[in-house]
């Protein structure tokens, strides 16, 4: 996976992959180094991830940096967010104290997020896209809410403030009632659009957006779990 990362070479620039692959991706592959860290203790690729995690902050420290906004949405901001909350998580060396430190920087991008939460249509949600100027604007899909919603979850665990909890669940409770997780099955379709008030439903089907939504689920029931012992699966 390494082999295809230029951004910690002369002339390239940290926490970017080449074309064809989006600014997303570069944060889901750090969250995946952050995990190899993990669970392997193979320290080798610590000061390359940490060096593109604090890079791609923006001026904000919330990960909106200004080069990416013709592309950026609520999902992409969102990945590089999870890739920090998974370095809080795991303990993962900090970064030096002039710079963000890892909470601050998922707190950010959910507070951020939190501000997106859109009623005009739908009854809630977050759109796909931050800025109105690019395409899918009017989608509201599963992986932005998915991506908040799993982060909440998991700011909620690890700071026990209720409020983010508070936010996980209403994220989750929309998703199901506009239709985007299938109340009997489970399936997690792609999306809607609020043109017309997320009357009907993009039925397709991406492994990630089950993938976020299973670890907030887990990580929510896991704080019943906590609050409410004894716990039985």
């Amino acid at each position: 996976m390494m082999s295809f990362y230029k951004g910690n070479v002369t002339g390239g620039i940290p926490g970017l992959l080449p074309g064809p692959y989006y600014w997303w991706e570069a944060g889901a592959m750090f969250g995946s180094l952050i995990d190899y860290w993990y669970y392997t203790g193979d320290e080798s690729y610590n000061d390359v991830t940490t060096e593109a995690l604090l890079f791609q902050v923006g001026p904000d420290d919330n990960y909106m940096p200004p080069n990416q906004s013709k592309s950026l949405g609520n999902d992409d901001q969102a990945f590089w967010a999870l890739a920090a909350m998974s370095a809080a998580e795991t303990n993962f060396p900090n970064p030096p104290q002039d710079k963000p430190q890892w909470l601050a920087l998922a707190q950010a991008v959910y507070n951020h997020q939190v501000g997106l939460w859109n009623t005009d249509a739908c009854g809630g949600g977050l759109k796909w896209q931050i800025y109105s100027f690019n395409n899918g604007y009017n989608y509201r899909n599963s992986i932005s809410n998915g991506c908040f919603f799993n982060l909440a979850a998991r700011l909620g665990m690890y700071t026990g403030n209720e409020t983010y909890l508070e936010w996980a669940k209403k994220s989750w409770d929309w998703s199901r009632d506009i239709g985007l997780i299938k109340k009997d099955t489970y399936q997690v379709f792609d999306g809607t659009d609020d043109n017309i008030n997320c009357t009907q439903l993009n039925h397709m089907q991406w492994s990630y957006n089950t993938g976020v939504h299973l670890l907030g689920t887990a990580t929510m029931w896991n704080m019943v779990c906590l609050a409410y012992l004894p716990c039985y699966i």
